[in-house]
């Protein structure tokens, strides 16, 4: 019959994208740790269909300032990811790659913004090789964009994206940890529902 919402999948189909999360996880780890220099280390990842306001919920608060990198699939899957970027990650980036700190969002530079862009890429690109790798599926990544914006503005993007299609959000959520400090990692990945169902149908548990 098909997935017609994301509130549709069963525990196998949400076990077979926690998976991947793992795998993510454990690519995306390495990648950080080679760029910041330092031991990292990721938890395994929960994976959770949430409602906008729960999204909210569980990542902060509406007005809470944060930056988001976007970055859109294509090819045999289409859709979004996007990673959310609080300040003590933030922070704990810049100070490994450009030796410096920031107190607010707005104090970003276009250098600080680009660093920041790029490391977010990378943890996206883990997720997305980790998707690719076990399904065969070619996917095509857009060039990263970062936004900083008010959480409910940043989390508005999928929802107006996907709103015809579902009234949910995909998120898997783990924590960093680096050189022993933890840092919230919170990545939404938005595939099209006629892409997860074909997910679904590549890793067999359709």
């Amino acid at each position: 019959m098909g997935i017609k919402n994301y509130e549709d999948m069963n525990a196998l189909e949400l076990d077979a994208i926690k998976e991947i999360g793992s795998i993510g996880t454990g690519n995306a780890a390495t990648a950080i740790s080679q760029v910041l220099r330092k031991k990292t280390k990721m938890s395994l990842p929960d994976v959770y269909i949430l409602g906008y306001n729960e999204a909210i919920e569980m990542i902060g608060t509406p007005e809470e300032i944060v930056a988001a990198v976007l970055v859109k699939m294509s090819g045999e899957i289409n859709g979004i990811m996007l990673f959310i970027l609080k300040m003590d990650f933030i922070n704990a980036v810049l100070e490994s790659v450009l030796s410096k700190e920031i107190s607010e969002y707005m104090d970003l530079t276009e250098m600080e913004k680009s660093a920041l862009e790029e490391i977010g890429n990378i943890i996206i690109s883990s997720y997305v090789n980790a998707l690719s790798g076990l399904t065969g599926v070619g996917i095509g990544l857009s060039i990263p964009s970062i936004a900083v914006n008010m959480l409910g503005g940043i989390l508005s993007v999928p929802m107006a994206e996907f709103g015809y299609e579902t009234d949910k959000l995909m998120m898997i959520n783990g924590k960093f940890i680096v050189d022993n400090k933890v840092l919230d990692s919170n990545l939404l990945m938005m595939p099209d529902i006629s892409s997860l169902n074909y997910l679904m149908h590549k890793l067999g548990v359709d």
